[in-house]
């Protein structure tokens, strides 16, 4: 449910798609706070209700943003995440959460605060678990020092490959789950975006940068376009999709435990769960490599 800064949505087929997924036997459903500014989560406890038992609910917290002036900034206060956590709840429309990540590191204060709020929600009955969201390796580390943290939401996918150097390594040697976002580099490996593509002002995507790199901008948009291109033949070959062929790429490495996509409506989750027990192999990969050095 986090498409909500994607450009607008239609609400009855995004729960559409909730269901759909579930249908198709997904569990882990992921949002936050500041998505659509609560509208995420309010269409989350929209589409789950009645069915709550057979989802893992995923939200995020500790994330300031306010819509009028777009500013943005982090705070994981124990007054800011017990408001937080509360609101969410209600929207979500259930009493716990499977599991709460804290989105973004808050330099301000010790992570021993936002961790010992962590310990007292759990057994208090509110979390099940707690976790991190693009947290650095030695961020993590300091937080494990106070609080079993299950697991870090890090951007990861065939374009960004940044996670590899360190993040991906930390939390294989810790035992610590990994969820990737940007999956789908963020619409670019979908198969569906042009040269041409534009993105409307509410839309993160505007400025052509995503999360430090200028995928989205001029020549570096049309390399990678062509890359796509290249990526969609391999894909054909074995009869799937650019986007089932990069979901696959995600989870083949061993270390990444959920590879996040965004939905919108039911044939986008059923062409990317299409991309389950596919698994890569040596040569598939290797012909992926070769598509990118080509670019």
């Amino acid at each position: 449910m986090g498409m909500l800064q994607y450009g607008p949505v239609n609400e009855r087929e995004v729960i559409a798609a909730a269901h759909r997924a579930m249908d198709l036997g997904v569990t882990l459903f992921d949002t936050a706070a500041v998505y659509g500014w609560g509208m995420g989560e309010e269409m989350m406890g929209r589409a789950l209700k009645g069915r709550r038992d057979k989802a893992v609910v995923v939200t995020k917290g500790g994330r300031k943003w306010i819509r009028e002036t777009n500013e943005r900034g982090n705070d994981s206060s124990r007054a800011f995440l017990e408001k937080g956590l509360e609101e969410s709840l209600r929207r979500l429309q259930t009493d716990y959460v499977d599991l709460f990540l804290i989105h973004w590191p808050d330099t301000n204060r010790p992570f021993r605060e936002p961790m010992e709020v962590f310990a007292d929600w759990k057994r208090q009955g509110k979390i099940r678990y707690g976790g991190v969201s693009n947290f650095s390796q030695s961020q993590m580390a300091e937080c494990l020092k106070h609080f079993p943290i299950a697991c870090d939401q890090m951007g990861y996918n065939l374009f960004d490959r940044r996670a590899e150097a360190e993040l991906l390594p930390f939390c294989r040697k810790q035992g610590l789950g990994v969820m990737t976002y940007g999956s789908l580099s963020y619409g670019l490996l979908t198969g569906a975006m042009t040269k041409d593509v534009q993105f409307d002002e509410d839309d993160w995507r505007f400025p052509r940068v995503a999360f430090g790199l200028p995928i989205f901008q001029g020549e570096y948009l049309w390399k990678n376009l062509e890359t796509v291109q290249r990526l969609k033949e391999i894909a054909s070959g074995h009869g799937k999709t650019v986007a089932q062929l990069a979901i696959a790429w995600v989870l083949s490495n061993p270390t990444v435990t959920v590879a996040l996509t965004g939905i919108r409506k039911p044939t986008e989750i059923e062409e990317n769960a299409g991309a389950a027990g596919w698994r890569l192999t040596p040569q598939e990969k290797a012909e992926m490599e070769a598509a990118f050095k080509a670019g």
